[in-house]
């Protein structure tokens, strides 16, 4: 049975942006889907975060796929730093490495370990047959060239949406149709 796993962004929840959309779309083509509430949303450690994820996905396989929205995508590749057998893929939206234009210096030192602590890319990209990364030119936090070249080592397709932010609720988007089809298309032939 397919399995989905939505990973919120940094201060959201499982009922904000798309998520809920995502997830009664998926399962209406039966998909099993879990959107965790992940840990201190507003203080997100990766330790935690991890932990979390490893909790709920209990043992990943072929037929398990991870959706990640912001630092939930930073979430899934350190969780698949720790996997030894190949998932089915997954779907990173609005991913990051590098973000620029915090709002204090609070927030910075909350970013500065997910920013500077270096994830093993080797090991993801053996342990993640497919992925997607769909992203925004004029996403506030910045870093649009860098984050695409880091993720383009890893990703196996790259969507940029235009004038889509971040792609949250705020920026319009209660509903995110392109990850829908990326699951139930690529994703779904294996």
């Amino acid at each position: 049975m397919k399995r989905v796993y939505i990973v919120h962004r940094w201060e959201a929840s499982p009922s904000g942006d798309w998520y809920v959309w995502l997830k009664t779309e998926l399962e209406k083509h039966g998909y099993i889907v879990s959107i965790p509430e992940m840990p201190d949303t507003d203080i997100p450690v990766i330790e935690k975060w991890v932990h979390k994820l490893e909790e709920v996905v209990g043992k990943a396989d072929g037929e398990t796929y991870f959706v990640g929205h912001s630092i939930g995508c930073q979430t899934i590749l350190r969780y698949l730093e720790t996997v030894d057998k190949p998932v089915g893929g997954a779907v990173f939206v609005a991913g990051w490495f590098n973000l620029e234009n915090l709002e204090s210096d609070k927030v910075k030192q909350i970013a500065k370990p997910w920013i500077e602590i270096p994830i093993n890319m080797e090991k993801v990209k053996s342990v993640l047959p497919k992925s997607t990364l769909i992203i925004s030119e004029n996403d506030p936090f910045e870093c649009f060239e860098e984050n695409r070249q880091k993720f383009g080592k890893i990703v196996t397709k790259e969507i940029v949406l235009p004038n889509a932010g971040h792609i949250t609720l705020h920026d319009g988007f209660s509903e995110l149709p392109v990850v829908l089809k990326e699951i139930l298309g690529d994703f779904a032939t294996d």
